[in-house]
Formats: structure tokens, sequence, C-alpha cells
């Protein structure tokens, strides 16, 4: 019974993280970010890092730093509309292409 359980908990392991993974496959979190940001915000951000559910976010200057964090709870509810995978966003101060 014990071999069946384990079993049964590796399958599952294994659909949850293909569909993670099939999530970012149609564009990755680049093509994310371009749905719920504006295009003025998109030019001052880049996509850092994903991981464990985490969106790391590079952004351009303090002031869009501050900006980003009043807006966090809003754009996480965006995103979390287009994204089952994304719990949290990251912001910090990075390097940046203008694109």
């Amino acid at each position: 019974m014990e071999q069946i359980k384990g079993t049964v908990e590796a399958l599952l392991a294994q659909l949850k993280e293909k569909s993670q993974k099939s999530e970012f496959s149609k564009g990755g979190p680049e093509a994310l970010l371009k749905k719920v940001f504006t295009k003025k915000e998109l030019a001052h951000i880049n996509f850092g890092y994903f991981r464990n559910g985490t969106l790391g976010i590079k952004v351009e200057s303090s002031s869009w730093l501050y900006y980003f964090n009043i807006k966090k709870e809003d754009l996480l509810g965006r995103v979390g509309r287009q994204s089952s995978t994304v719990k949290d966003m990251r912001f910090s101060i990075g390097e940046w292409d203008k694109g």
C-alpha cells in the first residue's frame, strides 16, 4: 500500500511540474509581463527570475521601485488571473534594457 501511495505522490508532483513549465512555455514570463504591465511600465522593467513561485523583476530606479511596490497587490491580482504559478513578486533595482 505504501508503494502505491509513493507512486501516486511522485506522479502528482511530476504533473504539477509539467503544468508549471507549460504555463510559461507560451512566451515565457516576459509574455506574462506584457499582459499585466502597461506600455509605460514595461519601459522601466526587465524580467529578473522566476523561482519557487516568486517572479523577480528589475526596475530602472528607486522611484520606479517605490511605484511598483505601492502597486504590488494590484499587480499580483492581475498576474494571478493570468498565471496560477506566480505567488509573489519582488522588485529590485537592476540593469535594464530600454529595448
